[in-house]
């Protein structure tokens, strides 16, 4: 699984398709490149808390993405976790549930954009 580090990444996932859950949102984008690797970036706003609280949902949502995205995430794409204010408390098994959730949902809908054009938001 590669990162998305640069903020250019991050601004093209956004025009994605995105999918909000409790405890986070996931956005995700084909790259235009069917059987490249997958690539996942983390972000947190100084809304979720102050940094040790964004540093520890950052965590939680990397090892999220860790365990799901070899067997749900498509190559080719980019995925974005977003964490919101729940993320650092929420019970581990529900946050996971909510992202496979959110990768199971966002899987057609990221693939059929693969243009770049603006997806449905949830």
């Amino acid at each position: 699984m590669g990162r998305l580090t640069r903020r250019a990444e991050f601004v093209a996932v956004a025009k994605g398709a995105r999918y909000a859950t409790p405890s986070c949102v996931v956005q995700a984008r084909a790259r235009g490149e069917p059987g490249g690797p997958v690539r996942a970036g983390f972000t947190a706003t100084k809304k979720v808390g102050g940094a040790v609280v964004r540093n520890r949902a950052k965590r939680r949502l990397r090892e999220a993405a860790r365990r799901l995205l070899p067997t749900l995430g498509r190559p080719g794409m980019d995925y974005v976790f977003i964490a919101r204010a729940q993320t650092a408390a929420a019970p581990w098994g529900s946050l996971l549930d909510d992202v496979e959730k959110a990768l199971i949902r966002l899987a057609p809908t990221a693939a059929d954009r693969a243009d770049g054009s603006a997806a449905p938001r949830s």
